[in-house]
């Protein structure tokens, strides 16, 4: 009996595919995902790592996005994080990353292309970026650096009432 129904669970999930593809319902999916660049700076390690002894650093994190097409139907979305520690006037560390992602996007409607590359996509490619940025800086002598979640969609409407305010000049959507 479990034969059939695995058997039967498999046909409709066959015909689940197969009814989309027909009906060219909505199809994404993540093609690769990727480090870009990858940088991390400790200028002067030894004054720094001994005043980080007695004070806390202050941190400067910014986030930035960027998507674009590269084929059809194919979009390439960079995650950029920038990480600045600094022990009072001096640079502890920096460290840049941009970690991209290929996703496939067919048949999605035009209403929803944006949202999905500015929202769904870095929510994707978030949980990786923060591991190797938590491994860059932990390998450069300081404690991991545990980046908090980000709300892509709070950020996605903050650069929507921006461009409402100041139309953008290029084809590349960027969310600071």
């Amino acid at each position: 009996m479990s034969d059939e129904t695995e058997n039967t669970a498999g046909d409709a999930a066959e015909n689940t595919v197969e009814n989309a593809i027909e009906n060219n319902g909505p199809q994404i999916g993540i093609l690769g995902q990727y480090i870009k660049d990858l940088s991390f700076e400790n200028p002067t390690p030894a004054q720094t790592l001994q005043k980080l002894s007695q004070e806390k650093p202050a941190m400067d994190i910014n986030v930035n996005l960027n998507a674009k097409a590269v084929g059809e139907d194919v979009y390439e979305v960079d995650l950029k994080i920038t990480t600045t520690a600094k022990a009072g006037e001096d640079t502890a560390f920096v460290a840049e990353l941009v970690y991209s992602g290929l996703f496939a996007a067919k048949n999605l409607p035009e209403n929803t292309l944006q949202p999905f590359l500015m929202i769904e996509a870095p929510r994707q490619l978030f949980p990786f970026a923060r591991r190797i940025v938590a491994d860059v800086t932990r390998d450069g002598g300081f404690p991991p650096l545990m980046l908090e979640p980000i709300d892509f969609a709070a950020l996605y409407q903050q650069q929507m009432q921006k461009m409402q305010e100041q139309p953008a000049t290029t084809d590349d959507v960027v969310v600071n």
